[in-house]
């Protein structure tokens, strides 16, 4: 599925600069890349990873595609489609080549910034870093594999985060991402079926088949969770569970931003402080044997390991 003029239109207002001639893949510059190439703060993964935030690509090859249609999502969810389909897309070349201009292009206001860092204005030029998180179920572009792929051949590290419904098509990866994520929001089938309002039929089943195979990759992995207070916040020593069934090389418990589309289905109240984060990181963390190493508080997020 590609969208429709007013959708691209709509979408594009809101940052997002599509690639592409079928219009499935985009880009979109994250906040912190902006603000580090002012010196004004980075993303918590470069405190954590090392990654840096003003040469990171946030980009996504499958914007409308998506299984779930999780509450916490800041995305209009009116434009979600389950499957690809026999839907026409771009080669991973063009979307890579394509992405990286459109980048470019969006930042191209900070060369006009007295207060930018000379030296990140070089540097952005030329992303190393792909976040494929922006929208939608990476996996579900068929070429996902030969996306890392051609990821891998310009030396960028990516980071693929997935809900982990495409079991076969990660299983299958044949070019490993640096590091790969699975979206783990639920302690329970009833409560993802709830939060994370799976389209599909044995989405519970399919994603504890992923946390089972995680430890099989061979790049590095980890579990997000995103905490939304009064909704999937409990039951930590389940959590612990499944986290050892996976066992990631990381687990990062970060708070439900109010932010987006999601304001139409949360409110203010669902957004955890940082300190309930951290409290709740700590339960999870108790029950299976891990630590907090790292911690943003801005972001509300902190790393177990």
């Amino acid at each position: 599925m590609s969208f429709n003029k007013s959708q691209i239109e709509k979408l594009e207002k809101s940052g997002y600069r599509f690639v592409g001639q079928h219009r499935h893949a985009a880009v979109k510059t994250c906040h912190w890349t902006r603000q580090s190439i002012s010196d004004k703060g980075v993303c918590y993964k470069e405190k954590f990873y090392g990654i840096k935030s003003h040469r990171c690509l946030q980009m996504s090859p499958s914007v409308p595609n998506c299984q779930q249609e999780c509450e916490f999502c800041w995305r209009d969810l009116t434009y979600t489609q389950t499957n690809w389909e026999d839907e026409e897309y771009d080669d991973p070349k063009t979307i890579v080549d394509e992405a990286i201009k459109a980048q470019n292009n969006l930042l191209c206001g900070f060369y006009g910034n007295d207060k930018a860092n000379k030296k990140k204005l070089e540097e952005m030029k030329k992303p190393n870093n792909a976040a494929i998180s922006l929208a939608g179920e990476p996996t579900l572009y068929p070429k996902i594999d030969e996306l890392i792929g051609e990821f891998n051949r310009r030396d960028f590290t990516t980071f693929v985060v997935s809900n982990g419904q495409c079991v076969d098509r990660l299983r299958n990866l044949e070019n490993d991402p640096y590091q790969l994520y699975l979206s783990l929001d639920a302690p329970d089938e009833k409560t993802f079926n709830d939060i994370c309002r799976p389209r599909i039929n044995n989405a519970w089943s399919n994603l504890n088949e992923s946390l089972e195979t995680l430890s099989s990759f061979n790049s590095r992995t980890c579990i997000r969770n995103t905490c939304v207070k009064g909704r999937n916040m409990e039951k930590p020593e389940e959590y612990a569970k499944l986290i050892q069934k996976a066992d990631p090389d990381f687990v990062e418990v970060k708070a439900y931003m109010y932010v987006g589309s999601s304001r139409d289905r949360l409110t203010l109240d669902n957004m955890p402080t940082f300190d309930e984060v951290t409290d709740f990181a700590t339960k999870i963390g108790n029950e299976c044997g891990r630590e907090i190493v790292n911690e943003s508080e801005v972001s509300r997020v902190v790393l177990l390991k």
